[in-house]
């Protein structure tokens, strides 16, 4: 719930978020990292009823379902909308490699750009992993771009999400409506066998256009550099959806690791 009793009395959690955002407010502005989930839509109403000053930026990956780009641009036209400059396909045969758990670079290279020297405010929640479990409100960028982060409802449950969601009548996208559970890039690497076969169909084009093509520029840049490769660019797919196949021993072309900021 978002009013919580605790031994030192009632917290509103809501009025909670809001004050940690007045408090850490940058002369400049935050710069609100907006993924179209739907803790990005809590955190950017938060901002507007916090009353303090942000500009709020959608990082286009092309692998984006296409639900997502258009409830972002019907709903938060005030959303600046940040092109990549090479979309997915090029990126993994840049890399050579399709990304994996172990090797999330398109998270670097897509999901935490921009920002540089300044305070973004996420929808990071300890809640969602391990991992994040062991986040902060307040942090330092782990890179060398200056920035800070602070994450207004590191606290909060999914449950208290969407009750803030309905009692303030903030839209949200459909998707959750027809059962996701969280949204992202169609067939990041996280996702599960069934839930990359599932957005395969879902999408197919996108998973033409940018994974498969993907894959097989990466497979023919591999050939021509002489490394350990799969037999053919299908198996590097199945390899990559299903995990069945053994990955060929792989030199350091991974890339930097990805921050877990999508939400």
């Amino acid at each position: 719930m978002l009013i919580e009793n605790t031994l030192y009395g009632e917290v509103d959690k809501v009025l909670l978020a809001i004050r940690r955002l007045q408090l850490n407010q940058p002369p400049e502005g935050y710069y609100v990292s907006f993924s179209g989930g739907k803790d990005s839509c809590v955190i950017l109403d938060l901002c507007k009823r916090a009353g303090v000053k942000f500009d709020a930026h959608f990082n286009v990956t092309t692998v984006d379902p296409p639900e997502v780009i258009r409830f972002v641009h019907e709903n938060y036209p005030e959303v600046k909308f940040e092109k990549p400059e090479m979309p997915m396909r090029k990126v993994v045969e840049k890399n050579k490699i399709l990304p994996t758990r172990m090797a999330r670079y398109c998270c670097a290279i897509f999901k935490e750009k921009g920002g540089d020297g300044r305070f973004v405010v996420t929808g990071v929640r300890r809640e969602e992993s391990p991992r994040r479990a062991k986040r902060h409100l307040v942090e330092p960028c782990r890179s060398k771009k200056g920035k800070m982060f602070i994450h207004p409802i590191i606290d909060w449950t999914s449950e208290e999400v969407w009750e803030y969601i309905h009692q303030f009548n903030i839209p949200y996208c459909q998707l959750y409506d027809e059962g996701f559970k969280r949204i992202g890039c169609v067939c990041c690497p996280f996702a599960s066998e069934r839930q990359k076969q599932f957005e395969i169909k879902r999408w197919p084009q996108i998973y033409k256009n940018q994974w498969v093509r993907g894959a097989e520029g990466a497979w023919k840049a591999r050939n021509k550099r002489g490394l350990p490769n799969f037999e053919s660019p299908h198996d590097f797919l199945e390899w990559w959806i299903n995990g069945k196949k053994k990955e060929p021993p792989m030199d350091n072309l991974f890339g930097i690791m990805g921050d877990e900021t999508m939400t």
